[in-house]
């Protein structure tokens, strides 16, 4: 059963990777079924994004 995953899937997998919260048989299904280059650029959105949301709450705290 090797069916490709849509990039939305990718990008919950990333966010529970980055969570740190995944069952190991929801990684193995992930193993199977997500493409690199889905989890590679899913990756790098998510990080993108986990910055900007930081840099914006700083924002906010040092302009008070």
């Amino acid at each position: 059963m090797s069916k490709k995953s849509s990039f939305i899937q990718s990008m919950v997998a990333v966010l529970w990777a980055f969570l740190g919260v995944r069952k190991k048989s929801g990684l193995q299904e992930d193993v199977a079924s997500l493409s690199f280059i889905h989890i590679i650029i899913a990756g790098v959105l998510g990080a993108l994004i986990f910055m900007g949301i930081l840099l914006l709450i700083v924002k906010a705290v040092v302009s008070h």
